[in-house]
């Protein structure tokens, strides 16, 4: 059996129940923290603990640079993919800046950008390939490097697993990315790319058209329906990476916080490689991008937020992880009523 195929730890379902028993004695009505006292909740099942907390946080960026980007579906050209991995390692993206405020593991990993990238503490060397193939003309990858990126986003679970992270966070970088998300989310959810396609890293309404054009072309290119296969012919080496390591950290018991759109789709597709991961998954916002709303949908998740984020990098999880740590902090600290001599609610 591959190792992706293997099943996701156990949730610790009686945990969930005294949790949820627990909740009803805190000093609040019922329900009144809403969706904070479910993540509460799920916390505590998926870490085997009544009082779960977040104080180790691992995050990986996964990098690499798309051939559909040469047909003009970005804004930016692909030289950005490389700069940003850069940008990342020294600090000054909005991921590097929210990871230095949560004194999160942070690592990025370069799975195939087209330029080469200096050496740097914080990036792993994990070059696949100078990017995909146009999977409008051709798959995006062949089934070797399939595999390999898989492995990439494994390892990369086994490091956070190594450094006993309570949460995993995945982030990307790969200039046409979207458009990749897009196909993948077409494909799997048998759907128009008219449905899907949104303005990415921000094209012109010109540059729409020709992007679902391209998409389409590709899905009836590659009519497969297995998701291993439409991640072959159809991803990017960042989003099968996201893959594994999403697939990799529910096997180890690792929590996991999935950012917006792009790795919504990564969650789509590893959830459809491997259905036993699919607790693991905690989703963080709901993006910008139209095609977001649809893929939550098709993974019955209920995002903690929508504030009309669209930067990828896991930036949107990284900001809701403040908001977890709240809902343990509830969770973990308030009073009971007995403990406060507060009445209960009248029988």
């Amino acid at each position: 059996m591959n190792w992706y195929l293997q099943a996701a730890a156990p949730i610790q379902q009686n945990i969930i129940e005294e949790a949820l028993a627990y909740q009803l004695t805190l000093t609040k009505p019922p329900g009144a923290l809403g969706a904070l006292e479910d993540v509460a909740v799920k916390l505590a099942g998926l870490q085997g603990v009544l009082k779960p907390q977040l104080e180790r946080i691992y995050i990986s960026i996964f990098a690499g640079d798309h051939g559909i980007a040469k047909q003009g579906v970005s804004a930016f050209p692909q030289a950005v993919t490389t700069e940003m991995v850069k940008n990342f390692a020294t600090g000054g993206a909005a991921i590097s800046v929210l990871a230095r405020q949560l004194n999160a593991q942070f690592e990025v990993v370069n799975l195939g950008t087209i330029f080469e990238v200096d050496a740097h503490p914080q990036i792993i060397d994990a070059r696949i390939a100078p990017g995909t193939q146009d999977f409008s003309q051709t798959s995006a990858m062949d089934q070797s490097q399939l595999q390999l990126a898989l492995s990439q986003g494994q390892l990369a679970g086994e490091r956070a697993h190594q450094h006993k992270s309570q949460l995993f966070i995945g982030g990307e970088m790969g200039i046409g990315n979207t458009s990749s998300a897009s196909a993948l989310a077409a494909a799997r959810l048998n759907l128009p790319a008219q449905q899907l396609v949104g303005m990415g890293t921000g094209i012109s309404e010109a540059q729409l058209p020709l992007k679902v054009k391209l998409i389409d072309q590709a899905l009836a290119l590659h009519p497969s329906s297995d998701p291993l296969e439409q991640l072959q012919n159809l991803g990017g080496f960042e989003i099968v990476g996201l893959v594994g390591a999403y697939i990799r950290c529910a096997q180890l018991g690792i929590p996991v916080l999935v950012d917006g759109f792009i790795s919504s789709v990564a969650a789509l597709m590893a959830v459809a490689i491997n259905k036993s991961i699919a607790p693991w998954l905690l989703f963080s916002h709901e993006s910008a991008e139209p095609g977001h709303q649809k893929v939550l949908a098709a993974l019955n998740a209920k995002p903690l937020l929508n504030i009309g984020m669209r930067l990828g990098e896991g930036s949107g999880a990284a900001l809701v992880v403040s908001l977890l740590q709240s809902a343990l902090a509830l969770h973990g600290e308030m009073a009971t009523f007995a403990q406060a001599n507060v009445s209960e609610k009248e029988a």
